[in-house]
C-alpha cells in the first residue's frame, strides 16, 4: 500500500512499487488524462507534474514517488480549464487529433512556471513531446500566447 498526493488529495494505492505512475493513475485511480503513447518516455503523452517538474509517468515507478511529492495531472492543472496554457490551446485550436495534447499542455505549463518568457529556442529545447499530427508551430504559438496572458 502506498500513499501519494494527486491533484491535492492524498490517496492510498494498492499497487506494486514497480508499477509505473501512469498505470497507477489510469488503472487504480481512474484519472485518465495522461495517455499511454510509447512506454519508454519518448513521446510525452503521459506527462504529469511531480513537484512542479514535468515527468514522463510511463517510466516513473510508484516507489519513486513519496507521499510528500505533489503529483498534478491535466485534471488538476486548473479546476475549470482556465490555466493560461489551456486557454491558449483553445484560442489557437492547437490540437489536431488531440491524443498527445494533455502531455504537451503539462510540459508547456512546467516550462512557463520555470521560464515565464521563453524564446523559440527555449521552447524547442524544452518541449520534447512528440506530436504525430505535427502541430509544433501551433504548440509554440500557444506557449507564447500563454506567456503573454500570464504577464
Amino acid at each position: 500500500m502506498a500513499r501519494i498526493n494527486v491533484n491535492g488529495n492524498t490517496v492510498e494505492v494498492d499497487a506494486d512499487g514497480a508499477t509505473p505512475l501512469l498505470w497507477v493513475l489510469r488503472e487504480h485511480l481512474e484519472i485518465t488524462g495522461a495517455k499511454y503513447g510509447c512506454g519508454v518516455a519518448q513521446c510525452g503523452a503521459c506527462t504529469v507534474h511531480v513537484n512542479g517538474e514535468a515527468q514522463r509517468s510511463c517510466v516513473l515507478p510508484l516507489d519513486a514517488v513519496a507521499e510528500s511529492d505533489r503529483i498534478v495531472t491535466i485534471e488538476g492543472l486548473s479546476p475549470d480549464g482556465t490555466h493560461p496554457v489551456q486557454k491558449a490551446w483553445v484560442e489557437l485550436d492547437v490540437p489536431q487529433c488531440g491524443y498527445c495534447q494533455t502531455g504537451m499542455i503539462m510540459a508547456a505549463a512546467a516550462l512557463l512556471a520555470r521560464n515565464p518568457t521563453p524564446t523559440d529556442a527555449d521552447i524547442d529545447a524544452e518541449i520534447t513531446n512528440i506530436c504525430r499530427c505535427g502541430t509544433y508551430r501551433r504548440v509554440r504559438a500557444g506557449i507564447h500566447l500563454a506567456a503573454s496572458q500570464k504577464a
